[in-house]
């Protein structure tokens, strides 16, 4: 399989909507009164939690394989890495082309995001202590019975979560600023591409957990920059090793926000009080970004992605609680 170009063009995106939306209807972006109150400008949620699969990852995985599907070149099967929504996505996609899916998931990942790729019907794994163990576990397995890695990004990834961003622009001309969670790239890239594409203005804020900084300081470094350990709550963002071609397609962000443990189970307390929805921590940091820089933001046309809604019971009731500790 030859990789796609990372530069989004007219066409391609255009291919990329009509992929998608067979599957996955515009999501609606909304003004709510309730949350303006609290950032103090006029705020509008891009709500990907909608998704069939509760989460913006599932644009790409119908792109990948659809990109495939028209080159004759589907695999025997797929395999891939995650913490849940990137191997919903893979489920939901294989399920489509009646493809084998295998997931490798860490040891403690969310169990209500497991059941969920299991019910999409693929063969979920268990191994290593974190993301980047379970990544590489799942190259290992690749080799080993010779199925196709869905990786965690890729331009043709990066397109068919692009479709969100070009719907948001059409929904909302003339953004002032857009905040993105940013796991491993998909989203902020795509929100970049679709802006420069479109000839705006827009700046798009990368928002990182401030225990896995690790794409905040690649960005500031130019170059990827791993880190230690990603021991966060905020399970969608929890990455130590950037990809290295998605720290190269991010250089348009503005900048990065770090968010604590503690402002990501506020805004998601905030998100469910305002809207009446039920974000996962990675789809809270947007707004808590925004509420981290509000003063800044005043009197602006501003966009928060709410990038997906798959949060266990345990983690919702801590954090609509006493908030995580720690």
């Amino acid at each position: 399989m030859e990789p796609s170009p990372a530069t989004l063009t007219h066409e391609n995106l255009a291919d990329a909507r009509a992929r998608v939306g067979e599957h996955v209807p515009v999501s609606a972006a909304i003004r709510w009164p309730l949350l303006e109150e609290v950032t103090r400008t006029e705020t509008w949620v891009k709500h990907e939690n909608h998704n069939p699969t509760g989460a913006f990852k599932v644009r790409g995985g119908i792109n990948f394989l659809g990109r495939l599907a028209e080159r004759g070149e589907l695999p025997r099967g797929i395999i891939a890495a995650t913490r849940g929504n990137h191997g919903q996505s893979a489920a939901y996609a294989g399920a489509l082309h009646e493809l084998p899916v295998t997931i490798v998931v860490p040891h403690g990942n969310s169990p209500d995001k497991n059941a969920a790729m299991a019910g999409f019907g693929a063969e979920v794994l268990v191994h290593g202590r974190d993301f980047q163990e379970a990544r590489e576990y799942a190259g290992e397995l690749a080799r080993e019975r010779g199925l196709l890695p869905l990786p965690a990004y890729h331009p043709w990834l990066m397109e068919g979560v692009a479709t969100y961003a070009a719907e948001l622009h059409e929904q909302v001309p003339d953004l002032d600023t857009v905040y993105v969670p940013v796991g491993m790239g998909t989203g902020i890239c795509g929100n970049i591409a679709v802006r420069d594409l479109l000839n705006v203005t827009t700046e798009v804020v990368g928002v990182v957990a401030d225990r896995a900084p690790a794409y905040a300081l690649s960005h500031a470094a130019g170059h990827p920059v791993d880190t230690d350990s990603a021991d966060t709550f905020i399970d969608g963002v929890a990455c130590r090793t950037p990809d290295p071609a998605a720290v190269a397609d991010m250089r348009g962000a503005s900048r990065f926000v770090r968010v604590s443990e503690q402002q990501a189970a506020d805004a998601m307390a905030v998100l469910y009080r305002t809207t009446h929805n039920l974000p996962e921590p990675a789809a809270a940091i947007a707004t808590a970004a925004l509420l981290a820089e509000k003063e800044r933001q005043a009197g602006r046309r501003v966009a928060v992605v709410m990038s997906g809604g798959n949060c266990d019971w345990s983690v919702l009731s801590t954090a609509m609680g006493t908030g995580p500790t720690g």
